[in-house]
């Protein structure tokens, strides 16, 4: 990509007395209510504001005529009003307005349902300009509240238009005015990438990358900019991993654990590891051997035996005279761990405790006593484990599960508890190793991509709606067998804006639908202590059959459910669907997978394809490399993801390989980031990283 000329680039200089520094207040049209809407949504200074990117752009360029327009797209026409029906009065709400305009080639309607406060604004045999999609109504061509203007008035809606993020109580016409109203601040936006990579990388500057972020006049501008911001925002995020990395490799003096007593540990789990669990069992006790920390990540499908490895691990801290801890982001998954060990450490006379938020004080104070006495060799728990009045005698092991749940922070605190104690974090979510590599750059990492023996496959189907009835019939029969079954939809309550079925919806439609067996819900909008309760019940086998959002996409193992229903398919990723199809196949039974889709798109078909064809989490992953193209490797952003404004960690793999490698560079001349040249890049990785990541000087 040729980069812009010094022409292109010149500071035009910022005039308009508004700083990048200056709350969103002091911009025009912004009172106390949207200050606090914007605030609400991330946006609290001009900077904030400048640097909500685009979505994507409309090409308002080109007029098209009524005649031309073709129902279902959007395009931009210039017409005159023939005539006006405004049904009701200036303040009564709802009243429609509707236009019957034309061009001289065809008629088109224009309607807006909430007419009142512009029932005046248009003037029979006037001419506008209106952008909206085009439908189709009782056969006449209809727009449905498109942006307009009278012709010739200034904020013409023509050219590249930027569309934005949605952010309830703004449209995104006032976005579009305010970003343009703060635009001249852009110009006081310093370089701060190092000369060098500016002129290897041939990045634009930060004033033009903004202005040609928002309102370019040409496609190579927009391109410029975005590679401009995509690079900066890698460049940041790499060079805060590897500085957290080369931050651990500096410890040393950490504790040392003879792996060997754990196979006493082994051999009495009455399996014998896959070579994938082997494999990772060897680096560990590599890792523990040596006097520097682990810091290790540990990736593995549902089922691959992740925590059988860790158990191990576990076993072997303890028989060296130290203690470990298991996190878990839920009680109940906490709950269920604990339960595990204490069933497996109980022959072996090791002592096993539980911390979480809802013991009562009293059992907490007791714990505690026991965990600071060393009485309680192991200890598992949910947040509860960082508290600052929680106290370890001989911390040396701990062990995260569902890593993408916990920042670094966090797994910090947890092992500041002890002197340097070994760390290892597990996951079921499948990341590409490619990815993993260098967006895990403060771990090492393995895989277990093995399967134990005997491990039915779960048989998954694409059905379309229209065979709801034959999915239903089925599960019917399951639970007629003593089977439970789970069925999951992308939305809490129903959305005018998305045809999805909402969690209630669907609630209600299987009451209805089987009334003598036991149905509850559960979503992410109920208390902790709520979806707990539920979970326990399904577990204990009182529900049926569980409604539910992707809540449950890191669950407990409920062996006895069989059967898992995913409503509107086409609204998950593959990663997202393969991690909500193993929370069946848990047990010796037979397990199912049902994907119902809505709306045939070429991509849902594909996806349903390769989740029919494959049970591989790593193959999905992979896959899904190829499919998603923009969108968070991670979904919406958890603890331990990182917010990013425009880079994509998959569509932009190759950008983030170059960053990584000046970042690098960065480092090696400037390890402790303390130059002036770098005081830029420090302020950008403590936001990035939100406090997970100290910078010391």
């Amino acid at each position: 990509m040729s980069s812009p000329s010094i022409d292109e680039q010149n500071n035009k200089g910022n005039k308009s007395g508004i700083l990048l520094s200056d709350p969103v207040s002091t911009l025009s049209g912004v009172g106390p209510k949207k200050s606090k809407i914007l605030r609400d949504a991330g946006i609290s200074n001009v900077r904030d504001l400048l640097e909500c990117v685009p979505r994507r752009y409309e090409d308002r360029r080109n007029v098209t005529s009524i005649r031309n327009a073709v129902p279902g797209s959007s395009c931009l026409i210039e017409a005159r009003v023939a005539s006006r029906r405004f049904s009701g009065y200036r303040y009564k709400k709802n009243a429609p307005l509707t236009l019957l305009v034309t061009d001289d080639t065809a008629n088109i309607e224009i309607v807006f349902f909430n007419g009142s406060y512009i029932s005046n604004f248009f003037v029979v045999g006037q001419e506008y300009v209106f952008y909206g999609k085009v439908t189709v109504n009782s056969g006449r061509k209809q727009m449905v509240h498109p942006e307009f203007h009278r012709k010739g008035d200034k904020g013409d809606i023509r050219g590249i238009v930027p569309v934005y993020r949605e952010i309830q109580g703004v449209s995104g016409a006032e976005l579009r005015k305010l970003i343009a109203q703060a635009l001249p601040a852009a110009n006081d936006a310093e370089e701060w990438i190092p000369e060098e990579i500016v002129r290897n990388e041939r990045l634009c500057s930060p004033a033009y990358a903004l202005e040609n972020i928002h309102f370019p006049d040409e496609e190579r501008k927009i391109k410029q900019a975005q590679y401009r911001m995509v690079f900066e925002e890698l460049f940041v995020l790499e060079t805060g991993l590897l500085y957290s990395r080369q931050g651990a490799e500096k410890i040393t003096g950490g504790i040392s654990i003879d792996p060997a007593p754990a196979e006493e540990f082994r051999s009495s789990l009455g399996f014998a590891f896959t070579s994938g669990q082997e494999r990772t069992w060897d680096e560990i006790a590599a890792d523990l051997r040596s006097p520097k920390p682990m810091n290790r990540l540990v990736q593995g499908d549902v089922g691959s035996g992740k925590t059988a490895v860790a158990e191990t691990a576990m076993y072997a801290c303890v028989r060296s005279g130290f203690q470990a801890v298991m996190m878990a982001p839920t009680e109940i998954l906490a709950k269920q761990h604990f339960d595990t060990l204490t069933k497996d450490y109980a022959p072996f006379g090791i002592k096993v405790g539980l911390l979480t938020g809802s013991l009562t004080p009293a059992e907490r104070r007791d714990t505690l006593i026991r965990m600071a006495s060393g009485e309680l060799e192991v200890i598992v728990g949910t947040h509860a484990l960082i508290q600052h009045d929680v106290e370890y005698k001989a911390l040396g092991l701990v062990v995260t599960d569902e890593q993408h749940r916990f920042g670094v922070a966090q797994r910090r605190e947890l092992a500041e508890k002890g002197d340097h104690p070994n760390v290892m974090v597990m996951t079921a979510t499948p990341i590409p190793r490619t990815i993993a590599v260098i967006l895990y750059g403060d771990l090492d990492i393995s895989v277990i991509d093995t399967m134990p023996a005997g491990r039915k496959p779960i048989l998954t189907k694409a059905v379309y709606k229209e065979d709801r009835r034959h999915v239903y019939s089925f599960v019917n029969a399951r639970m007629r067998e003593g089977r439970q079954c789970y069925v999951v939809c992308p939305l809490i309550e129903e959305s005018e804006k998305i045809e999805a079925k909402s969690a209630e919806e669907l609630f209600a439609e299987m009451k209805k639908l089987f009334p003598d067996r036991s149905v509850a819900m559960i979503h992410g909008a109920m208390k902790q202590e709520e979806k707990d309760t539920i979970m326990s019940a399904f577990a204990r086998g009182d529900i049926d059959l569980l409604v539910s959002t992707v809540v449950i996409e890191v669950g407990i193992n409920v062996k006895n459910a069989t059967v898992m229903v995913i409503e509107n398919c086409e609204r998950f990723g593959l990663a997202q669907m393969h991690q909500l199809r193993g929370r069946v196949g848990r047990g010796d039974e037979q397990s199912y997978c049902y994907l119902v889709m809505n709306k045939e798109s070429e991509i849902a078909k594909e996806r349903a394809r390769i989740m029919t064809e494959t049970t591989d989490g790593f193959v999905i992953a992979e896959e899904d490399l190829k499919l998603r193209g923009p969108g968070e490797i991670f979904g919406t952003r958890q603890h331990g993801t990182f917010e990013m404004h425009l880079a994509d960690v998959v569509k932009h793999v190759a950008v983030l390989e170059r960053a990584k490698e000046s970042a690098s560079k960065v480092l090696e001349l400037d390890p402790s980031l303390s130059s002036g040249e770098n005081a830029g890049l420090r302020a950008r990785i403590e936001k990035l990283f939100k406090g997970d990541i100290r910078l010391e000087i």
